[in-house]
Parts: C-alpha cells; sequence; structure tokens
C-alpha cells in the first residue's frame, strides 16, 4: 500500500481501498511496517472501506478470479507487462460477455441462515 500511495497515487490527496476483513488491513498495519512519523502520512491519506463479512457476492468474485487463475495465470509470468499481455484479452472477452449472475440466495434463506446476525426486539 505504501508503493500505491507513494507511487501511483502520489498526487492523491486521498485514496479509497476496498479490501476484505483480513486483520492487516487497517491503517495499524503501517504503524508495525514503518516509522511513526510516514505511516501516519500514510494511514491519512488511505480511506478502507470493508466487504461485507457475509456477502455473497464474494463468492461470485472468488469464482471469477479462479477463472482468471485457471485460463491465465498457470505458469510464472516472468514481468507485469508479460502479465498485462495476457490478462488484457481475456479481461476483454470477458467484459463484453457481461454475463449475468444467476441469484439463488433469497430473502427468506438470509432470514434463516443469518437469524443470529439480526437485532432481537423484546416488546413488553
Amino acid at each position: 500500500m505504501a508503493d500505491v500511495l507513494e507511487n501511483r497515487y502520489a498526487e492523491a490527496e486521498k485514496v479509497i481501498v476496498i479490501c476484505d476483513n483480513l486483520n492487516t488491513h487497517t491503517t495499524a498495519s503501517f504503524y508495525k511496517a514503518f516509522p511513526a512519523a510516514k505511516a501516519r502520512r500514510l494511514a491519512e491519506r488511505i480511506e478502507i472501506h470493508y466487504t461485507p463479512k457475509h456477502g455473497s457476492w464474494l463468492n461470485i468474485a472468488e469464482c471469477e478470479l479462479s477463472v482468471l487463475s485457471r485460463h491465465c495465470l498457470r505458469n510464472r509470468t516472468p514481468s507485469l507487462r508479460s502479465l498485462t499481455r495476457k490478462i488484457s484479452p481475456w479481461t476483454r472477452e470477458r467484459n463484453s460477455r457481461q454475463c449475468g449472475v444467476d441469484w439463488q440466495f433469497t430473502t427468506a434463506d438470509a432470514r434463516t441462515k443469518l437469524k443470529s446476525l439480526y437485532p432481537h426486539i423484546q416488546l413488553s
């Protein structure tokens, strides 16, 4: 993230990052990796948005990454340029098809499966 903030988006005032809830995905990690002054500079420029822990869309993203791995990443890629040459045509083709998602998880399923996450209200 330091490289992203200091090089690729060096001119950006704030960088918004979307990531999962892994325990290292916090601004506190900067303080473990860098001196306090640098960690603070980095932490002030990043805004982290976490993906839902129980979001079924994550499964779809994982499936898509699995397809990418099987189609493009079977062998080691020697450089970023080579990786881009491999992935770009695949990405264009996948995006041009714009396949939808047939959601199977219904609201009723969610209420049953995620019951423990809903607040319990006691009416007197």
